[in-house]
């Protein structure tokens, strides 16, 4: 379980997969922390998996960094 749920990454992660597959709505991503961990749970499919990842790398690095204690 996450001790935080991070609710805009699996918004933005079902927004950018809805723009190719309509049936992303019914997507039950979802995301959040545990301890020093970020968890996003993944689409079933490879295409959506790679389109996820193109969206989610450029944010990780300053979630990564705040999640340390780093800031903005």
């Amino acid at each position: 379980y996450c001790q935080r749920e991070l609710p805009g990454i699996a918004e933005v992660l079902r927004a950018e997969s809805y723009k190719e597959t309509p049936t992303a709505v019914l997507s039950r991503g979802t995301a959040g922390i545990k301890g020093k961990t970020i968890i996003v749970n993944f689409p079933g499919s490879v295409r959506a998996v790679r389109l996820c990842t193109r969206v989610l790398i450029p944010v990780m690095e300053h979630a990564l960094s705040m999640l340390h204690g780093e800031g903005h």
